[in-house]
Formats: C-alpha cells, structure tokens, sequence
C-alpha cells in the first residue's frame, strides 16, 4: 500500500504551509485511492527534546536497554516507524528566523538516531531510508529564493535537505511560497499570493 507522512510544524492553524500540505496530500489521496496518509502536527503535539538519559538508551544495543531506556526511546521508535512506512513525505514548514520551527528541530533529533536512521561504516555514515522522497513545503514572509537579496539568509532548504540526505533520501524537492507578508500588509489578497504555489504543489504530488 503507497503511503504518504504528512508533517505541519507552522503554530498557526491558518498557515500558509498548511494550506500547501493539505492540497499536497488532497492530490496525493486522489492520485493513489488506495493509498494511506500518517498525519502528525508537530506543533499541536510537539515531541520531547533529546536528553541525556535519551542519548544513553540510543548508544546502548538494543539487547542490552534497560525498560526505563525503552520507554524513553518509544516515542522516537513511534516516529522513526512513520518514516520507515513511508513512501513519500510532505514536510510543512513555516520559515522561522530564517530557519525551520524549533518543534521541527525537536522531531529531527528524535529521528536522526544510529542504527535505526543512520550508520557508520568503513566509508563514514550511511543513511538507511532508502528508496523515499520528499517535498518540503516552505512559508516564508519574505523572499529568501537563490540570487535574491535574502537569498543567503535561507538555512531552511539546504538544512533540511541535508538531514534528510543524511538519512538516505536523495530525492528532495523544495516548493516554496515566499513573500507572504505580502497578504498581511493587503498588497496582494490569499488567494491570487497561493494560485501558482497550489499548482506547483499539486504538480509535485501527482
């Protein structure tokens, strides 16, 4: 069965990443009826910072992990289980301080664990998600694309791209809708702003 994660990590219920996210997951349902999506909003149910009980319980071999090393580790065992579903991942994000939403970070940290995301080989790490791809759906007020004055203020692609090259996904596409401030200072109305991201996100989930 193809699945699809769909991640939100904007605060905002009326964002525009998702918006994007949910018309990306629309196509997608349409395109695949016999498809399944895993939803999680990382803002609504933000996961738990990364400790230093956590980082024992990762490096300790599963064999040998105390209960209390396990139930600190179910939560991202839960989350690295919708990322090995998975076929294909929708990630909204909402362009903060010129990078992603601290409870994005937090998810982040909680994926990226050796042995289950990553290994360590001969050559250096290895990812382990292999055969998945990704669109990153990014909100931003302002214009942060390649060559614009901004441009090198953008840590949100690269950043994320790399993560998720880390982990094995080579195939990263990157959707973005900047220059939101633009509906909030009424210079352009929500919908004319979102007509042409829509379709560029309709086209990558198809």
């Amino acid at each position: 069965m193809p699945t699809l994660l769909h991640l939100d990590s904007s605060p905002l219920d009326s964002s525009i990443s998702r918006e994007l996210t949910r018309e990306y997951a629309k196509t997608w349902e349409n395109n695949h009826p016999d498809g399944k999506v895993i939803y999680r909003d990382l803002a609504k149910h933000p996961p738990k910072p990364v400790d230093q009980g956590w980082v024992f319980a990762a490096y300790t071999p599963e064999a040998n992990r105390t209960p209390e090393q396990k139930a600190t580790l179910k939560h991202s065992d839960e989350l690295i289980d919708e990322l090995e579903q998975a076929d294909e991942y929708v990630i909204g994000v909402a362009m903060h301080n010129f990078s992603i939403p601290s409870v994005l970070k937090l998810w982040i940290d909680q994926v990226a664990r050796v042995g289950k995301t990553f290994t360590y080989s001969e050559t250096g790490p290895q990812g382990m998600l292999h055969g998945k791809k990704a669109t990153i759906v990014v909100a931003s007020g302002g214009v942060y694309a390649a060559g614009t004055p901004a441009g090198a203020l953008n840590f949100v692609d690269p950043y994320l791209k790399a993560v998720l090259g880390f982990l094995g996904v080579k195939d990263v596409k990157v959707v973005s809708a900047g220059g939101a401030a633009q509906i909030m200072s009424g210079a352009v109305d929500r919908e004319s702003f979102l007509k042409p991201t829509l379709e560029l996100v309709r086209t990558a989930a198809a």
